[in-house]
């Protein structure tokens, strides 16, 4: 990625947005208590996600955390204050706000890729499950703590972890929680790459420009093919992809693509 991004602003200190030719970086920026969720960065993260997905000129999102960690998942220390004050957040953050940002990367209309370069927890793990893909620091780790506090999971973990790794080990992981360090991750189809420790960020960067030339149109609907899929039979399935040939077919990108093959060149796509 070139050193100079086109733009670069923080919509809060506890989420920074940085483009750069296409590519959106998304930073959760509460360093010091390891990337914890508290209200308002929740809130925030909610708003730039959705603001992502609308914005026709990001057509590549990576999704970090800054300092040593990539989210510790939920501020506890807010939760349990909240909670002694019978304040009633803590009951409906997860209808306003983690189901909110799980359903936004997970549905995010362009790819979206998790670069871990540490420690991810609770939700923070969950909102890397449900990105497209995800490279992992080697010290990284992921930890789904729920039972740990008598809860059950959220941000959509349940649905997203046993498709990453199957349903047995997702209940082993829930119920007998331990940390899954980055080499394990990998082995067991839990992440899709394992680089240096500093180096999560750049790679998944120079994975998101790639995809940020590509035809972003086409990433789209193989992401809601493959989602619609696991819960379809396969004559629901071959019907989902024909529709989506259909209409994919009819795109400048495949018209550019088919001309660039024809003419042996490069295709430049557009997104349309």
């Amino acid at each position: 990625m070139p050193s100079t991004p086109e733009q670069q602003t923080a919509t809060d200190d506890v989420v920074l947005v940085e483009d750069t030719d296409g590519v959106r970086t998304i930073t959760l920026n509460r360093p010091a208590a390891y990337n914890s969720l508290n209200i308002e960065l929740k809130n925030r993260l909610v708003e730039t996600l959705r603001e992502t997905a609308a914005d026709d000129d990001v057509r590549a999102v990576v999704l970090t955390g800054a300092g040593k960690a990539f989210c510790a998942g939920q501020d506890l220390k807010e939760h349990v204050g909240l909670l002694l004050d019978k304040d009633p957040a803590p009951l409906s953050t997860v209808e306003e706000h983690y189901n909110p940002i799980a359903t936004s990367i997970a549905e995010m209309p362009k790819p979206i890729i998790a670069a871990v370069n540490g420690p991810a927890a609770g939700a923070g793990a969950a909102f890397a499950y449900a990105a497209d893909v995800r490279v992992v620091a080697s010290s990284a780790n992921f930890l789904m703590a729920f039972a740990n506090v008598g809860l059950g999971p959220d941000s959509g973990a349940s649905w997203t972890l046993q498709r990453l790794i199957g349903y047995g080990r997702a209940l082993e992981l829930m119920m007998l929680p331990r940390k899954v360090q980055a080499e394990e991750a990998l082995r067991i189809g839990l992440v899709s790459e394992v680089v240096n420790d500093g180096e999560a960020l750049t790679r998944a960067q120079e994975l998101a420009a790639k995809l940020a030339t590509g035809p972003t149109v086409a990433y789209q609907k193989i992401k809601r093919t493959l989602s619609a899929a696991t819960s379809s039979s396969l004559r629901e399935a071959l019907a989902a992809e024909q529709v989506a040939q259909n209409e994919l077919g009819a795109t400048s990108d495949h018209q550019e693509a088919v001309d660039a093959f024809v003419n042996k060149r490069t295709p430049k796509f557009t997104g349309s």
